[in-house]
């Protein structure tokens, strides 16, 4: 049973919107706000004199409420909602995953949330043969109870969404709810907002950007219990949404081909590295069926969030000597714990301050670098 998440009031939801867009705050940050002091209305309150103490000369500002604000009328008039960690809509896999977005925004039926689903992602250039297997392979799934997610993309993506308007498909998008990419799909995105869900990190008018797609890729792969790839070549995008999905401890499927097909020789790599060989729905099906269910169930951090009083001592003998233990090569926060000698929450309360300041970086795995 999923736990119980809090409310949260309109002032609430516009301060988280404003922490999310609010310089040097990425998703572990924010959590780490939430943590420390119990909301964002809270939070924001304190940035300016955590980044002061963190070594920042000018204290960092707030994202303007007016910004957020227009973000929000933009947003309810194209019929999208805002979902947070607190909500019982924010799906469940992907709240456990460090790096998930503390904020999406969505358009569609936010039951689709709620059901078990898997993630279908390939070539943009599939073949004929890839379109034809992604096909029944969406079906069968979605026969078998399950959503289908995926990234909207050509090839592939397309297929997976469009065998799936019936039984529940969810769009993962790099751009905003109301920006349609590619052009060709613009349709089938409607489409999508209307049957289905639409997802994205992004605010509306967000206009597609290359970096933004990676990103994306992160919620794909956070979200679904298991992630199939269809056709990759070595440099396809799904090998790094595979790669994602394997931190996340997802299962990984992978579709055998001929190497003398370049769409094929990432799969077969992940086949190589272990994923499981996948022929039919029935593959990912059986695998499913054996995870426990309580792998499933919600854990929100709202739930354990209070504010915390930091013995003001301890925090300064560990601001004078964290320059010390970090450098510009990452360390792995355990090792950094276990050389601090200070309580976890006064390290990482010092460790805000010092991303606030613009002074810290946080590296894929867990890994912290100073900026100099």
């Amino acid at each position: 049973m999923r736990s119980r998440a809090l409310a949260i009031d309109s002032a609430e939801r516009l301060a988280q919107l404003r922490l999310s867009r609010t310089e040097h705050v990425g998703a572990v940050t924010f959590r780490q706000l939430l943590r420390q002091f119990g909301t964002a209305t809270a939070a924001l309150k304190a940035l300016p004199d955590l980044s002061k103490r963190g070594g920042r000369s000018k204290p960092l500002q707030p994202a303007p409420l007016g910004d957020a604000e227009k973000i929000m009328a933009a947003l309810e008039a194209f019929g999208g909602k805002l979902l947070s960690f607190s909500d019982e809509e924010y799906p469940a896999l992907l709240q456990r995953c460090d790096d998930a977005p503390p904020l999406l925004f969505a358009a569609g039926h936010l039951a689709l949330l709620q059901k078990p689903s898997v993630a279908i992602v390939g070539a943009r250039n599939a073949s004929i043969n890839g379109q034809r297997f992604t096909t029944q392979l969406a079906q069968g799934l979605g026969r078998a109870g399950y959503v289908v997610v995926s990234g909207l993309a050509r090839g592939i993506d397309t297929a997976a969404h469009t065998a799936t308007l019936e039984t529940g498909t969810i769009a993962v998008i790099g751009c905003g709810l109301d920006v349609c990419y590619p052009k060709e799909n613009t349709a089938l995105q409607e489409k999508i907002s209307r049957e289905g869900l639409l997802l994205s990190e992004y605010a509306p008018g967000t206009p597609p950007a290359a970096a933004q797609f990676p990103r994306r890729n992160r919620i794909i792969a956070g979200h679904a219990a298991a992630l199939a790839v269809v056709e990759a070549s070595l440099q396809s995008g799904s090998l790094i949404t595979a790669r994602l999905a394997n931190e996340y401890g997802r299962e990984v499927f992978a579709v055998p081909g001929s190497p003398m097909d370049a769409r094929a020789q990432g799969t077969n790599r992940l086949l190589k590295q272990g994923a499981h060989v996948l022929e039919n729905a029935g593959d990912i099906v059986e695998v499913l069926q054996r995870i426990p269910r309580p792998l499933l169930e919600k854990n929100s951090v709202y739930e354990t969030a209070a504010a915390q009083s930091i013995p003001e001592g301890l925090a300064n003998a560990l601001r004078a000597r964290l320059p010390t233990l970090l450098s510009a090569s990452p360390l792995p926060m355990e090792s950094l714990l276990e050389q601090a000698d200070a309580p976890p929450a006064v390290v990482h309360l010092v460790l805000l301050e010092l991303e606030l300041a613009g002074r810290l970086e946080r590296h894929p795995g867990g890994g912290l670098s100073l900026l100099y």
